[in-house]
């Protein structure tokens, strides 16, 4: 298990050299995520979890593009809405957790205004939303760090993984809330959303469950796992 000091020397290795990686080929037009509402938040969180922002940003504006209002999105068939997540993870499941949410939205408030929640207070905002039932930790933490002015971390299970063999988070931690506390601890709040960005962009673009791209990896000199898979290749 990693000490406390050595976390905080690894967490300064990662935010400078993860900065790095780059996000593919394609060129996306880059959303203003400090100009989203809460509602945008939430809807821009389901396309950011367990993607680049530049997935998340292209899935986004195909929602936006498709359909001419988040009402529209609500009662237009998955399968729909699944084709502005396509080549993402779990494309059909966004949608249907879109769906899902939009839907409870619409029936608990008769509306898509959730900017009230900004008046409510971190806690009892956090609380509301989780609530919802399509509503993953992420989203929760997500919304609490943009919109909200809370120290969150946003954490998926393409980050979960990437942390685990940096040695960031302990491996015996199993639940994303509990590595999300974790991090807590560990990252400031002034770093929450450079953390978020540069680690989500390592984990989906280098970091793989199956195959990682250790040997381009522009942490690989930094990583305990690449350390272990040499050695093993040494014996």
């Amino acid at each position: 298990m990693a000490t406390a000091a050595s976390k905080q020397k690894l967490l300064t290795q990662v935010l400078g050299k993860g900065r790095k990686v780059t996000t593919g080929k394609e060129t996306v037009e880059p959303i203003d995520i400090d100009a989203l509402n809460v509602l945008e938040q939430v809807l821009y969180a389901f396309c950011r979890e367990d993607a680049t922002s530049t997935q998340a940003d292209r899935a986004f504006q195909q929602l936006q593009e498709r359909f001419f209002d988040w009402n529209e999105v609500r009662v237009s068939s998955i399968r729909e809405i699944a084709e502005a997540f396509e080549g993402m993870s779990k494309a059909f499941e966004r949608g249907e957790r879109i769906v899902s949410f939009l839907q409870e939205l619409f029936e608990t408030t008769f509306s898509y205004d959730m900017d009230l929640l900004q008046k409510k207070g971190v806690k009892i905002a956090a609380k509301q939303l989780e609530r919802q039932q399509a509503i993953t930790d992420f989203i929760v933490a997500w919304v609490t760090q943009r919109s909200l002015g809370g120290h969150a971390v946003p954490v998926d299970n393409s980050t979960a993984r990437c942390l685990k063999r940096l040695g960031l988070v302990d491996a015996e931690l199993e639940q994303l809330p509990d590595i999300r506390a974790a991090l807590e601890h560990l990252v400031p709040k002034a770093k929450n959303v450079e953390f978020t960005d540069t680690v989500s962009r390592v984990a989906v673009e280098m970091c793989h469950e199956k195959t990682p791209a250790c040997p381009v990896c522009p942490l690989a000199g930094d990583c305990p796992s690449v350390r272990v898979s040499k050695a093993k290749k040494a014996k």
